[in-house]
C-alpha cells in the first residue's frame, strides 16, 4: 500500500468512527435528586424535573429529536403534565426542544436575552443557527430575577450577568435545597464560554460566587453537564477558574 492508500484509509477510519459517534443510540437516563425532583442525562444538557401535586417544572430540553424519548421517560416516572419549562440559556442542546414541549402546552421562560437571540439568525462556533420558529420562542421573559411559587415550593430563578452567555439562569429550589445551574457550571471538566454570545471568564467566576452565596453543604447541584455535583466541588471549580 503506497502513502497516499495510507492516508485515505486512515481518514475513511475516523470517519467511520465519528459515523458510529452520531449514530449511537442516545438513552436517556433518569436519576433521582430529592423525591419530587429529577435529573434526565441524554445529549446535551441535563434536563432538570420538579414534580408537583398537579402538574411538572422542566428546566430545559435538549434537542427536538429527542423529545418523544424524553416524554417517555418522563410518563414512566409520572403522568403529570409540564406546565413550565425554564431555558438555563438559548444554546440548541437546552432549548431544542421548545417547540415540541410548547405542543405539549409547557409555558416557557427564560430571561429576556434568551428569547432576542432565538428571535434571530446566530453564529454558533463557527456555525449558522437560523432563528428559532414562533412557537420554540420563551413567552414569559424577565430582566433579572423571579420567583416561580409552584407546589407549596418557591423557586427563584436567578440572572447571572455575562457568564456562559449574557442570559444564562441559575433555577434555585429554596425547600428543597437544589440548584439548577446550566452552563455556568461543567462538572469535572473546563467550561465552555460563548465569548460571541456574551460570555466572559470574570463573569463565570462571578456566576459561582452567586450560586455559593445561595448553598450550603447539603446542597445538591445539577450542573449543565456530566454528574450531580455540591458546594465542595463547586469551590474547587472556582479555584481552578481563578487560577
Amino acid at each position: 500500500m503506497n502513502k497516499f492508500n495510507r492516508y485515505v484509509s486512515v481518514i475513511s477510519l475516523f470517519g467511520l468512527i465519528s459515523l458510529s459517534g452520531q449514530n449511537k443510540e442516545v438513552i436517556i437516563e433518569p436519576i433521582k435528586v430529592k423525591d419530587n425532583i429529577y435529573m434526565l442525562k441524554g445529549q446535551g444538557g441535563n434536563i432538570g424535573l420538579f414534580i408537583g401535586e398537579d402538574s411538572m417544572f422542566m428546566i430545559d430540553d435538549q434537542f427536538a429529536r429527542l423529545t418523544p424519548k424524553i416524554l417517555k421517560v418522563i410518563k414512566s416516572i409520572t403522568d403529570k403534565p409540564v406546565a413550565y419549562l425554564i431555558n438555563t440559556h438559548w444554546h440548541g442542546d437546552h432549548t431544542g426542544g421548545n417547540e415540541n414541549m410548547s405542543k405539549e402546552g409547557a409555558v416557557i421562560i427564560s430571561h429576556e436575552n434568551v428569547r432576542k437571540r432565538m428571535s434571530v439568525e446566530s453564529v454558533v462556533r463557527g456555525k449558522k443557527k437560523p432563528a428559532s420558529p414562533k412557537e420554540a420562542l420563551p413567552v414569559i421573559t424577565f430582566s433579572k430575577d423571579m420567583m416561580v411559587h409552584f407546589n407549596c415550593e418557591d423557586v427563584l430563578v436567578c440572572h447571572v450577568h455575562n457568564a456562559h452567555t449574557d442570559g444564562d439562569a441559575h433555577v434555585y429550589f429554596t425547600t428543597s435545597n437544589v440548584l439548577h445551574m446550566g452552563d455556568t457550571y461543567f462538572q469535572g471538566k473546563f467550561p465552555y464560554i460563548d465569548l460571541s454570545s456574551g460570555g466572559s471568564i470574570d463573569g463565570y467566576i462571578a456566576a459561582i460566587d452567586k450560586a455559593l452565596i445561595m448553598t450550603d453543604d447539603n446542597t445538591i447541584i445539577i450542573p449543565g453537564h456530566r454528574g450531580l455535583s455540591c458546594r465542595k466541588e463547586l469551590l474547587s471549580y472556582k479555584e481552578m477558574l481563578e487560577t
